[in-house]
């Protein structure tokens, strides 16, 4: 489970700094204590300020969860920033975002932080409290309570301001105190002169345990309070937690009921520190509740659950349990991997335990430079891939190999009868723009052919790795190929494709896939054409009867888009254009750049037909040459069977999915009948080949369940 734990310490990151300032803190040590205790117990820990940028981290970290896959979770230590009740804020914007969170909400943190409001709720309950009353302001009158009485700010905790005081004139010096320093009412309640008992719940409603008593054993000096500067270690005296306190077990099960009871009567949940007193004649009276115990290393909390045999990384994570329990129905956190027998889901933990190092992955792959026109950065990249898929289980293919622009691996059981996977290890790109470099949002990884490439690849890994995990790779009839052409329009690769592809069952793609969670179940072809124009070279304004290369070209270009038509699907436009001319002459020879994109060969070939007709006469020289060729992916009874097919993974794993055409070409094309394909396997991405090319961070996790699971199907039926 992905935990958060969220701590206040030294930020400040506020929109104005306003009102009182939170004086209590975690040391690092104890904040570091929690996250290695989490850790240990395979929980993925990330410690985070509770501050205003708290929202954005934890939509970083906590990405939208999978169907079966709990929410990641906040292990809150937060005591705020600044403000009135404190404890409140992080706990609110937990509820308000809807992520689940270890502790007691805004209500029971409120309740037992105003002091004043708690004692008066225990006295509806009929849980005993020393008699108290509320101190207004400077002129109070008097209470009637006898001396020694204790005063305290109403809505502090740790101990800020507490002081006993003997006399009128020492009441209102420290009620003034509070009045100046805390600017709040003061609690002036009568002091109990006795033992101080604290009780540790753990747990909620009828489950909820409690620790055995723990007592606080001052010493002879000072008063016997347990101050601030106590707990700081700064009072010089030490105070002494011995638990179980040394109490008869009548009164011991009587200070265990009255702590359970102020933990109900406030609404606390998962855990809490009910203080008391116990005056000569064992009658106990609750101080306070803190809702929010500390988890130091010397703290009374942590003492006493060390004394029911609780070692601090099981207190921590029997936390996290009680909590999940609250929010999920069940009192354990979710078994590790190597526990789960069925490989379904063995592969589901597999990868959601695994989301950081996935976009990890993504983001390592995105650090690579790869661009269509970079050779050395092309074959980096491609022994990258072939060090990882050897170390996955697979082996190079050397027939369908060229080590240029197309590698082929395969597993132990060959790819005859199973399944090819296809991607491509170069990003197409304008090489006018400059590298992006990774970065991510709450909902999207950013960075140069994350879409197109680098996320699918990723995918690749992972889902290999998830199959391999649960012992099913090999036994499964699997073959990758990746070729390094995509923006040559695989002029090289593909007729090793078509060959490689021959004896599979059925070809995926991992190109990306669309906006509506959508895959591709057929694309347009698409073809490529230099036209070279030549005539005369004239001067502006020449009285001449050779015509004009531009104006005779415009015309052209005009009848040749004309052909376009919609209802048929075809085509056609300029997309480059490149002139040559002497010193003060007009263009006598042109270069033109030709896209055609078509639904089947035979309207490709019919078109070519009619561009060649259009295409010369007018008393220039005309040459057409065809420079690609991208065969379209036509939809099919085959394809959309395989389709079907990954739909139904894709419903019993509650993963939106969808089928939609696209115009663009792909490999896709290359894969010749019989053999089925489908295409936008990959994660679903946005703005491709832009700077803002992005892949969707659900998705990716998505992407890859979804292909594991699918192959993991394939193998257990076969």
């Amino acid at each position: 489970m992905k935990i958060a734990v969220i701590y206040n310490r030294e930020s400040q990151k506020v929109i104005n700094l306003f009102g009182v300032s939170n004086r209590e803190k975690y040391g690092l040590a104890a904040i570091q204590r929690i996250v290695n205790a989490l850790k240990r117990n395979g929980h993925q820990v990330v410690a985070l300020e509770g501050d205003k940028d708290l929202i954005d981290n934890l939509e970083e970290f906590m990405p939208r969860a999978l169907k079966g896959e709990r929410p990641g979770m906040a292990f809150n230590l937060s005591y705020g920033i600044q403000g009135q009740a404190r404890y409140t804020h992080v706990p609110g914007i937990l509820e308000m975002v809807g992520v689940p969170y270890v502790g007691s909400g805004p209500l029971a943190h409120s309740l037992a932080l105003d002091k004043v409001v708690a004692k008066m709720i225990f006295v509806q309950n009929g849980l005993p409290t020393p008699k108290f009353a509320v101190l207004k302001g400077p002129g109070f009158a008097m209470p009637d309570l006898d001396f020694p009485i204790i005063v305290k700010p109403k809505n502090e905790a740790v101990s800020f301001g507490i002081k006993i005081v003997n006399t009128e004139e020492e009441l209102r010096d420290a009620a003034q105190a509070i009045f100046d320093e805390f600017g709040q009412d003061v609690l002036a309640e009568s002091y109990i002169e006795g033992r101080e008992i604290n009780v540790g719940l753990l747990g909620n409603g009828a489950q909820v345990e409690a620790f055995r008593p723990a007592e606080l054993v001052f010493p002879s000096q000072g008063p016997k309070i347990y101050t601030m500067e106590d707990k700081k270690q700064q009072s010089g005296r030490k105070i002494d937690v011995v638990c179980p306190a040394p109490i008869d077990d009548a009164t011991e099960q009587k200070a265990i009921a009255i702590a359970k009871g102020a933990f109900e009567a406030l609404g606390c949940y998962d855990c809490a520190r009910v203080d008391m007193r116990m005056d000569a004649e064992g009658n106990l009276y609750i101080l306070e509740i803190n809702s929010l115990p500390s988890l130091g290393e010397h703290g009374s909390y942590v003492a006493a659950a060390e004394a029911m045999g609780m070692s601090f990384p099981v207190l921590t994570n029997r936390l996290v349990e009680v909590a999940s329990a609250r929010y999920f129905g069940t009192p354990h956190p979710p078994q590790l991997t190597k526990r789960i027998k069925d490989p379904a889901e063995g592969i589901f933990a597999y990868l959601t335990e695994r989301r950081d190092q996935l976009e990890k992955r993504v983001e390592s792959w995105t650090d690579v430079s790869s661009r269509s026109d970079d050779a050395v950065g092309i074959r980096v990249a491609a022994d990258r891939l072939d060090e990882t898929l050897t170390d996955i289980g697979l082996r190079q293919v050397r027939e369908f190999t060229d080590h240029r622009d197309v590698w082929t691996w395969e597993g132990s059981r060959g790819t005859h009868g199973g399944t090819v996977l296809i991607t491509h290890l170069d990003v197409p790109v304008n090489p006018g723009l400059g590298a992006e470099r990774f970065r991510r949002d709450p909902e999207w990884l950013y960075g140069e052919g994350i879409g197109t490439s680098r996320a699918p690849l990723a995918q690749l890994e992972f889902s290999l790795r998830a199959l391999k995990h649960v012992r099913k790779l090999a036994r499964s009839r699997i073959g990758v190929i990746c070729y390094t052409d995509e923006g040559r329009d695989c002029e090289e690769s593909a007729e090793i494709i078509s060959k490689a592809c021959a004896g599979a069952s059925r070809a995926i793609l991992l190109n990306p896939g669309i906006s509506g969670d959508c895959v591709i179940h057929s694309r347009r072809g698409q073809r490529r054409y230099r036209l070279v124009v030549e005539g005369k070279s004239l001067r502006l304004g020449e009285a001449t009867r050779s015509p004009e290369v531009m104006r005779v070209l415009y015309k052209k270009l005009d009848a040749a888009t004309a052909l376009s038509n919609r209802r048929n699907r075809i085509g056609i436009s300029a997309v480059d254009i490149k002139t040559e001319a002497f010193p003060r002459r007009l263009p006598h020879r042109v270069q033109v750049v030709l896209q055609v994109s078509y639904p089947t060969i035979g309207d490709a070939e019919e078109t070519e037909r009619k561009l060649k007709a259009l295409f010369k006469g007018s008393g220039v020289k005309w040459n057409l040459l065809r420079l690609s060729d991208r065969p379209p992916m036509v939809s099919d009874q085959l394809n959309t069977a395989l389709y079907n097919d990954v739909k139904m993974t894709a419903d019993a794993w509650d993963i939106p999915l969808s089928t939609d055409s696209s115009l663009w070409p792909s490999a896709a094309g290359l894969v010749l009948p019989p053999t089925p394909v489908l295409c936008g396997m990959g994660p679903v991405a946005r703005s491709l080949h832009t700077s803002q090319e992005s892949v969707s961070r659900i998705s990716l996790v998505q992407r890859s369940l979804l292909l594991a699971q699918f192959l993991l199907n394939i193998t257990e039926t076969s």
